[in-house]
């Protein structure tokens, strides 16, 4: 398996913190069926800041410690990005790193509680310059979750999306998992990834997920989901089916 969103460079932001550490998420991850894990950190969310050059440096000495370990996983360098006004000039000053050079994922991070009013506008800047943003974690965003045609709308204008194996499996309370579900079933959800920053609290779920996942909504689905992050990792484009309007529940469960 592919997993294109983790934490595990160690002491650079909220996830592990020492070589030991990281060298515990890799064997975790390797028990999980990974065999390629992205390594996002934080680029810059007002705690953390980490820049293209310190965040490859950081993944060649992880990679070097797997190797003289044998522990059998490939570190590949990303970003989380936090969506702000900066973002298209720290592109055009080349201080981040997509997922894949020809294709250009990014990962872009919205603030939890808001929906930016400039959003749309910064992921049409990125289609201009042909990179493929994919929101990270939008089930976890209290502003969609009241208004799922928040989200909707930057999908079918192109923006690709990511839910944390957590949030399916139910880590972050039913409510969550919930709405990842219904993200699922209306066609809004085209990755999942671990976004994993340690072995407890934040652990990898990533084969429960898709477990979970294929029991719920079905094989085909598992694997589109599953597939799309090879497809990443290969610098391939995806099937993007068109999203579906989910409809809110009022109260009693009645619409």
């Amino acid at each position: 398996m592919i997993d294109i969103h983790s934490h595990i460079l160690p002491g650079i932001d909220d996830g592990a913190q020492t070589l030991e550490e990281s060298l515990a998420m890799a064997n975790a991850a390797v028990k999980e069926g990974i065999t390629h894990l992205y390594a996002t950190p934080h680029h810059r969310n007002g705690r953390y800041e980490n820049d293209r050059c310190s965040i490859l440096h950081e993944v060649d000495i992880l990679n070097g410690e797997l190797t003289t370990r044998n522990i059998p996983l490939q570190i590949i360098a990303g970003q989380e990005i936090r969506m702000n006004k900066e973002m298209i000039s720290d592109l055009d000053r080349g201080i981040l790193i997509p997922l894949h050079q020809k294709l250009k994922y990014l990962l872009v991070e919205l603030p939890s509680s808001s929906v930016p009013s400039y959003a749309a506008e910064i992921l049409f800047e990125l289609s201009l310059r042909n990179y493929q943003p994919i929101i990270v974690h939008p089930e976890r965003n209290s502003e969609m979750i009241e208004n799922p045609d928040l989200l909707y709308d930057l999908v079918v204008t192109g923006a690709l999306t990511q839910v944390t194996a957590s949030s399916v499996v139910g880590n972050f309370g039913k409510k969550i998992s919930q709405f990842s579900n219904d993200l699922i079933k209306a066609n809004m959800v085209h990755f999942i990834a671990s976004d994993a920053h340690n072995i407890n609290s934040r652990g990898f779920h990533l084969s429960r997920a898709y477990e979970m996942i294929q029991k719920q909504h079905g094989t085909d689905t598992r694997y589109y989901l599953q597939e799309n992050a090879e497809h990443v990792l290969r610098g391939e484009s995806i099937y993007v089916p068109q999203p579906l309007h989910i409809r809110k529940k009022k109260f009693l469960g009645i619409f």
